[in-house]
């Protein structure tokens, strides 16, 4: 009798111990998880930009670039998270104005397919739908003003 008493008080101690370690354990996997990053605080012009752009984007652009940017494989390039996009925004202007009829390579791959100019679309048009390029599909970028657009413009 007393080894049965002694095993269940035995198994009772180390049951209490055992809780106890777990109760720490998951308090230690809550201090490690961090907190979600809030969105982004966007101006309500901004906004405006942004739908404006994306309108020019669906007009324009989506059938080569796809709806969510991604280009088309050994095609179309994609516009997400690339150098063309986020980089030097004359050059990115220039594509949109001039065209590129040379190969580009983007992360590893050759695009050959020529994009035409798009000169026709006015000076606010290209900003908007680079600035909603630039912040769209995963991007987050400094946007393009029509002043901008208009001094590369001008530049030929």
């Amino acid at each position: 009798m007393k080894l049965v008493n002694g095993l269940v008080i035995g198994g009772l101690i180390f049951l209490g111990c055992n809780q106890q370690q777990t109760s720490s354990s998951s308090e230690n996997k809550t201090d490690s998880v961090a907190a979600p990053a809030p969105a982004p605080v966007i101006s309500d012009s901004l906004k405006a930009v942004l739908a404006k752009g994306q309108e020019v984007y669906n007009k324009h652009c989506v059938t080569c670039h796809q709806a969510g940017g991604d280009g088309v494989p050994n095609l179309n390039p994609p516009l997400t998270g690339t150098d063309y996009v986020l980089g030097d925004k004359t050059r990115l202007i220039n594509v949109v104005l001039k065209g590129l009829n040379e190969d580009v390579e983007i992360n590893g791959m050759v695009y050959s397919n020529p994009m035409p100019a798009h000169a026709f679309l006015n000076d606010q048009e290209v900003a908007d739908v680079l600035t909603y390029v630039r912040n769209s599909f995963g991007n987050t970028a400094e946007g393009i003003t029509k002043e901008e657009v208009k001094a590369v413009r001008a530049a030929k």
